[in-house]
């Protein structure tokens, strides 16, 4: 019965293979933090969602397990039927009150809350408004959702039609896609995008969104799962460094990322909104509760990031240096302030398999980075990620920048 499906998947594999965009795994040895162990060797860890460095935080060790003495293990059970305790209504106030929502509902993960967050709230009569690079979760949404729908241009607000940048077809506006919603007497309209896009680093003109929005009396939705705990002068996110704190009716994001590193996600935004979801969101209706270890430690992330700005203020220092020094050095990155920096290799022939190439030496030198290929970035725009954390000393970036230099010669991208 398997026979013809072995068959080919075992043929499309070798092709992944041969193409170099097979992804292998590699296996970490430690606790996930600025210095892993690979192999048996101590490497620089580049290339990680732990943006604030909390991953293995000795404080977040202590009140996961405070937790789990205190309140079990897990809740074998939906929030609705006997999974909610108290600590779950404190994380969820404490979430709203970092963001400058007014209420928040938690979910197993941000990809959760992103299929979650469309279905219930909209119908055939209604229109979802997308950019181009929206990550999965949002588009898998979407899917689940009977609202008609318009991709924008990448980051493209206006009242045109031209060429996406990322895949040169062509995609109209944000506003002209709100033109038309309205020409076509959608009932709701929604917007959606990222807060940071994670391939490129760059941030969303929510600033100009929420113009847009405001005009066309749309609703906007925002994804921050790679901005929540250190974009904006207090780490808000991306709605606080666009100078919209309170405009944005929906946001969602993780814990699985800056915010200590485990697992869990949020939809926040306003209240009736939440209490919708609360009785009509299947992820959140038919999925176990977010278990006591993962809140009791995210309470002590709200706890610590309301207090202080102290791994904000360094992330943001090792990002600048790491930018500017490899700016200075040669490379092709896209320009920006967030710590997510594609280093680009789409100019250099068999990009794809330079990159995997290049990634490689970095690992004998000491440096953790993955390789970025299609179908993860369109084909041709190949490229390291590095993600900066407060965790690296000043010492690991000039180290991680001396690195990339050296391979960078010795692979003839820069002299």
């Amino acid at each position: 019965m398997f026979g013809k499906m072995k068959e080919y998947l075992s043929e499309e594999l070798g092709k992944l293979h041969e193409q170099k965009l097979y992804k292998h795994e590699r296996i970490i040895e430690s606790p996930q933090g600025a210095e892993i162990i690979v192999k048996g060797k101590k490497v620089l860890n580049f290339c990680a969602n732990n943006y604030l460095g909390l991953s293995s935080h000795a404080d977040l060790i202590k009140a996961a397990h405070e937790e789990i003495d205190d309140r079990g293990y897990g809740l074998s059970s939906v929030r609705f039927i006997c999974g909610t305790q108290d600590i779950h209504k404190v994380l969820e106030k404490k979430v709203s009150e970092f963001l400058g929502t007014e209420d928040t509902i938690l979910f197993s993960s941000c990809f959760d809350a992103n299929g979650a967050v469309f279905e219930p709230l909209l119908q055939e009569n209604d229109a979802i408004i997308t950019d181009a690079l929206n990550h999965a979760s949002i588009i898998d949404g979407i899917r689940l959702c009977k609202a008609q729908r318009w991709i924008y241009s990448h980051g493209n607000m206006s009242n045109e039609i031209g060429l996406d940048p990322s895949t040169d077809k062509e995609l109209k506006g944000l506003e002209k896609c709100l033109i038309e919603a309205n020409e076509k007497g959608c009932r709701f309209k929604m917007i959606a995008t990222d807060g940071c896009f994670s391939m490129d680093g760059d941030i969303a003109k929510l600033d100009e969104i929420v113009a847009l929005a405001e005009k066309y009396d749309a609703l906007v939705m925002v994804d921050d799962s790679h901005s929540s705990g250190f974009m904006g002068k207090t780490g808000r996110g991306t709605h606080e460094f666009r100078g919209v704190m309170g405009k944005i009716d929906i946001i969602t994001t993780t814990f699985g990322k800056a915010l200590g590193g485990a697992s869990g996600g949020c939809i926040s935004g306003r209240k009736e909104i939440i209490d919708w979801m609360r009785n009509k969101a299947r992820p959140y209706l038919f999925s176990n509760t977010v278990p006591p270890s993962t809140v009791g430690a995210t309470i002590k992330v709200m706890d610590l990031l309301t207090a202080s700005t102290e791994l904000r203020d360094k992330l943001e220092r090792n990002t600048m240096k790491f930018r500017n020094e490899m700016t200075a050095a040669g490379f092709d990155i896209i320009p920006g302030v967030h710590p997510i920096v594609a280093i680009m290799f789409g100019k250099y022939p068999d990009c794809s398999k330079l990159a995997v190439d290049f990634a490689n030496k970095m690992l004998e030198d000491g440096i953790y980075v993955i390789a970025f290929s299609f179908p993860v970035v369109p084909r041709g725009m190949d490229r390291i990620r590095v993600q900066l954390s407060a965790g690296h000393s000043t010492e690991n970036v000039s180290f991680a920048v001396e690195k990339f230099t050296k391979v960078g010669k010795e692979l003839g991208m820069i002299k």
